[in-house]
């Protein structure tokens, strides 16, 4: 049976702001597919992020972060963004502070 998924606003916003409609559309593609089997197609964050997953989209460019709810069979996509180890526009890093403050 398959999962559900719900995208956060802040994902979907974040996902509205690619300008490129086929990375946009790469990007969704990789989404849907989290509906069959999302504990193994990521992998699980540490630290702060524990209890989240990541996967890669778009050429090992772009992580979606979510969250598996196994027994409501459910996704929820928290975050869409660009790797940019060391930044602070840095997926992981935006993820990390809106975790600290709660927001997430």
């Amino acid at each position: 049976m398959a999962y559900q998924i719900r995208i956060t606003p802040t994902a979907l916003e974040a996902l509205e702001a690619i300008a490129n409609r086929r990375t946009r559309s790469t990007i969704v593609r990789r989404i849907d597919a989290l509906a069959e089997e999302p504990g193994k197609l990521g992998k699980p964050l540490r630290g702060w992020l524990a209890g989240f997953m990541s996967i890669r989209a778009v050429g090992q460019r772009y992580r979606v972060v979510y969250r598996v709810e196994a027994e409501e069979r459910l996704v929820l996509v928290y975050l869409v963004g660009i790797r940019r180890e060391g930044d602070k526009k840095d997926i992981y890093s935006l993820a990390q502070r809106l975790v600290q403050r709660g927001l997430i």
